[in-house]
């Protein structure tokens, strides 16, 4: 029973997602950890219960007309929380920030450095005192006209655009227009403008060629496509747009970074010859502090502006106010391991739990009392030697009087909580129960937690003899970011991991120079599709031919929207369609397997255009979502679900948990590939519908693998992975493993970037970078088996390793 000073947060009857009703008590004034394997329901509990309710009280204390302006969120399915305060959600956001968000703009630092410069700074003499903004490129009043605040002048060429003039524009000529219709769409209105598109390009006219590829002009002409043999194409308005506008265009505006990759391939970048890269007026460049522009202080890493701040003594009163304040903003984002971090640091080259924990740091100033912080994994991305100084934040927050809820699979944290709240057992529909509430020593007695072996547990792995190498990849004078004139050794035929601190320069070194050389190479695949050549960073590479394929898997989401699901993404909604289109009902009535998509007309319903629900708008309320009030969520019309497949319609088939289809395609051998690699990666508990916005990252990339592993082999494939166990619990780490080595074992090559011991324990060779972050890193300290690495001196990941290796 609750009371005005109840110290619990009292939920009941939660039932977001897979939550079976579950009631939980959690103390505040707390560090409380979630834990369970992934799908068991913890972040349902944490995010879409707890937080979402505090969300929605804050929200209704808003004045309604403000309300329409904030993003709003519907109420959480449960019954009543009382003792609930105002709570700060840290997620790991995956959705990519803009070019110009950088660390100093996601910490507010680059604000008080501005405001060091506007009113503590060095001016020329009879120069006027500058506004802060003057100090921003991201301003109209700061921005160099030029690059307008870029930095870069991104320029094309003939040679670019057209890498092979033999070609006719017909047969492709022009790489860097998009393929597929609007590809075809600019070729024939070429054609109705005259142009010769059966030419080769080099025979074309110079002036021809100019202005078909940087004409700014963008004609509108009638098209008349040319009739196939199986449909009439009508004639329409088709508008032209040159090579070097449709290549800026997509690089400036798309927010596909597939596509901004393939744009950025016809593009030259130079600093901008008017600011020399430093995205600045010249009036604000002209101004100093301690003998550097603004543009030097940002280009820093935080731990040598910090070593600038202090020495330059702070000067005026002004300058010595403004000074203490960036140090102490500064701080904490070194404490959390992120002193290797500039401030000019564009937030997309950043990690989401690179991205969380400079938030985390800014929360640490903003000196809040009595909230509820929640947070996802802040432990991901950072190696162990950083781990104690986030369990010290982490302490701070709940020293000044807040709560801290922690969704968290690092044994290490798990092991410093004042409480713990283990979901499961399992994932999916065998998970959603709260197994324990409490002290973390009371797990020992829960026996059906798939937690406590890993929690109390401390036997050691069984011994496992390294893989002997079947060859090399070599690398010779590397140069890239933080990573300077280095020559690294990549073995074939083993599993390779490559660690170090954060920032050390693994991810520089695997997924740009290695990835790079190989995609120049080789066919380049990601689990996506085809990937793009970046830069390759590498004065010489050899072994290359060795590799036949190269394959990244990452935790990118497999799709934005709720159409994109499982089924889709995995190739097995083809399979699945195709079976129904064969039934007796659907020949008879003429229907093709694009009648059982529900993303075209036809098939679907089309009150909801096959999503299932509705928007019900609410003016100055949260936009709410309610089934179908025809199809009921079914997704399709009524005739398409009078088809059925072995009595189940194609909706009822769509909801079946992987596990349950399984067994229902039983016999079908495309699906059954599917099915079974999907359970092999412990994805049994997902609904073949399921959509994509409800995956979380280590789904999305286990569903990437598992899409890999169904496919044949063809030679040998180079498998790169960059911490791939973020957001796995150990019990799912285990089942991740087992499939690489399997990938080992099958004649392939696998790379991963990564900081969990266990896994760095049970490879073939490691490859340790550091010995620190930024400017202290980009060397490779130690090499070897995890034997070997685990004795070398100097390495941080040493002494962990040996601990991994031997318990206890």
């Amino acid at each position: 029973m609750s009371t005005p000073h109840d110290p619990y947060v009292r939920v009941r009857g939660a039932r977001e997602h897979n939550l079976r009703d579950v009631d939980v008590d959690i103390p505040r004034d707390t560090l409380t950890v979630f834990t369970g394997v992934s799908g068991s329901g913890k972040s349902s509990l944490a995010f879409g219960t707890i937080y979402a309710e505090a969300q929605r009280r804050y929200f209704e204390s808003v004045a309604p007309y403000a309300r329409r302006l904030i993003h709003q969120v519907g109420a959480p399915d449960v019954g009543e929380i009382t003792g609930l305060p105002p709570a700060v959600s840290l997620e790991q956001r995956r959705s990519a920030p803009g070019t110009r968000s950088s660390v100093g703009t996601v910490t507010t630092l680059s604000n008080s450095l501005r405001m060091l410069l506007s009113r503590a700074g060095d001016y020329p003499p009879g120069a006027e005192r500058l506004d802060s903004d003057a100090f921003s490129p991201n301003t109209a009043a700061g921005a160099c006209p030029e690059c307008h605040g870029l930095g870069l002048i991104h320029r094309t060429t003939e040679e670019l655009l057209v890498p092979d003039p033999s070609l006719s524009i017909r047969n492709g000529a022009i790489a860097a227009w998009p393929g597929a219709w609007q590809g075809k769409n600019l070729r024939d209105v070429l054609d109705a403008l005259g142009y010769d598109i059966e030419r080769p390009w080099r025979e074309l006219d110079t002036a021809d060629r100019e202005w078909i590829l940087f004409t700014d002009e963008q004609p509108v002409v009638t098209v008349h496509p040319v009739r196939d043999a199986d449909r009439i194409q009508r004639p329409y308005q088709g508008t032209y747009m040159s090579a070097r506008r449709h290549v800026m265009h997509t690089f400036a505006d798309s927010r596909s970074r597939a596509l901004r990759a393939k744009a950025e391939r016809f593009l030259t970048s130079a600093p901008c010859p008017v600011c020399g890269g430093g995205r600045l007026r010249r009036e604000a460049l002209a101004v100093t502090f301690a003998g550097r522009t603004i543009a030097e202080l940002v280009a820093l890493p935080l731990t040598a502006l910090t070593e600038v701040l202090l020495e330059s003594g702070g000067g005026s009163d002004t300058a010595r106010v403004l000074t203490a304040d960036l140090l102490a903003r500064i701080e904490p984002v070194t404490e959390l391991g992120l002193g290797y971090l500039s401030l000019d640091r564009t937030a997309p080259t950043l990690s989401s739990g690179e991205l969380q924990r400079l938030r985390l740091a800014t929360q640490l100033r903003s000196g809040l009392f009595g909230v509820v912080y929640v947070l996802d994994e802040p432990s991901a991305g950072l190696h162990p030697a950083d781990t104690e100084s986030l369990l010290g934040v982490l302490g701070r927050l709940k020293e000044a009087g807040n709560s801290v809820f922690v969704v968290e699979h690092q044994m290490d944290v798990v092991r410093r909580a004042d409480w713990l709240v283990d979901v499961g057992p399992l994932a999916g529909e065998h998970g959603g129960r709260v197994l324990h509430s409490g002290p973390p020593a009371g797990l020992a007695g829960v026996d059906g937690s798939a937690t406590r072996r890993f929690l109390f547990d401390e036997a050691p792995a069984p011994a496992r003899e390294p893989r002997v190498p079947t060859g090399w990849i070599t690398l010779g004078g590397v140069d890239l970011h933080n990573v300077r004139g280095v020559d690294a050794a990549f073995p074939l035929g083993v599993l390779t991991a490559v660690t170090g601190v954060s920032g050390s320069g693994k991810s520089t070194l695997v997924g740009q120079v290695l990835a790079g050389v190989l995609a120049d190479r080789r066919p380049a695949e990601s689990a996506e599709g085809p990937a793009l050549p970046v830069t390759r960073g590498c004065a010489s590479a050899e072994g290359l031919d060795a590799v036949d394929r190269l394959v990244q898997v990452d935790q990118r989401p497999i799709g934005r929207t709720p159409r994109s699901n499982l089924a889709t993404y995995t190739g097995l909604f083809d399979v699945v369609r195709k079976l129904f289109a064969e039934t007796g009902t659907a020949r008879a009535r003429k229907y093709r397997a694009g009648r059982f998509s529900f993303n075209v007309a036809g098939g679907r319903c089309e009150t909801c255009q096959g999503e299932g629900f509705v928007s019900v708008e609410l003016l100055f309320l949260p936009s709410t979502y309610a089934p179908c009030p025809d199809c009921h969520g079914a997704r399709y019309n009524p005739a398409t679900l009078e088809v059925t497949l072995r009595g189940l319609t194609i909706a009822e088939v769509l909801d079946l948990t992987v596990e349950a289809a399984a067994g229902f395609l039983a016999g079908t051998p495309a699906a059954e590939r599917s099915l079974r690699a999907l359970l092999d990666v412990g994805l049994g508990y997902l609904r073949l519908g399921q959509p994509a916005t409800e995956l979380s990252g280590g789904e999305a990339q286990r569903i990437k693998l598992a899409t890999e592993l169904q496919r044949a082999r063809r030679g040998h494939t180079l498998y790169l992975l960059d911490e791939p166990t973020t957001g796995l619990h150990p019990a799912d780490v285990e089942a991740l493993m087992r499939q690489l080595h399997g990938l080992v074992d099958a004649g392939n090559s696998v790379v991963v970037v990564e900081h969990d011991m266990a896994v760095v324990a049970g490879a073939d060779r490691v490859i340790d970078m550091g010995p620190g972050g930024g400017d202290r890193g980009g060397r490779i300290v130690a090499t070897g088996t995890p034997s070997e690495v685990a004795r070398a001196a100097g390495s941080r990941t040493a002494a962990y390793l040996a601990k991994a290796l031997r318990p206890g």
